[in-house]
């Protein structure tokens, strides 16, 4: 199934992937892993492209950490790679954490929901975008008026419906 088969079936709290070769093959059984045997920044490209088209979700990208201090001396073009991933992320809201954070969150969503892992043909280190899918037509805002106003019972009287 093409990325734009499984992105209709795909919400909030599912995430894809778009990582480098090196990416392990994580077992949770809600983690699908596919070779794409293409280019990242292309992969990157064609996924968010998707998603900007998607009504229902968005994406908040995750960032490894790392990324800021892989030096070019051991990983040749990973500067050229830094200044591309901005490029095709500056639309979007971007968190950073250690690696082995994103792979714990990654492992522990996989329990209950789906993950699309999309590898890629990319040999540098750190270099993977995570992206959690979050509700394309409902705000982190929205959330947090409806359950102040529920807490506070300002819907007194109204319907289950």
């Amino acid at each position: 199934m093409t990325l734009e088969g499984q992105l209709p079936v795909l919400g909030h709290r599912n995430w894809i992937v778009v990582a480098d070769a090196a990416y392990p093959w994580q077992v949770s059984a809600g983690i699908e892993t596919l070779d794409t045997g293409a280019d990242h920044l292309e992969v990157l490209r064609v996924v968010l492209g998707a998603v900007e088209r998607a009504q229902h979700v968005r994406a908040i990208a995750h960032l490894d950490a790392e990324l800021p201090y892989v030096d070019e001396a051991h990983a040749p073009g990973v500067g050229a790679l830094r200044a591309a991933l901005a490029t095709a992320l500056a639309n979007l809201e971007a968190r950073v954490l250690p690696h082995e954070e994103i792979i714990r969150r990654l492992d522990e969503a996989g329990r209950a929901f789906r993950i699309l892992l999309l590898k890629t043909t990319l040999a540098l280190p750190y270099t993977s975008v995570f992206l959690q899918l979050d509700c394309g037509y409902w705000s982190a805002e929205a959330e947090t008026a409806l359950r102040r106003r529920m807490s506070d019972g300002l819907a007194s009287g109204a319907s289950a419906i």
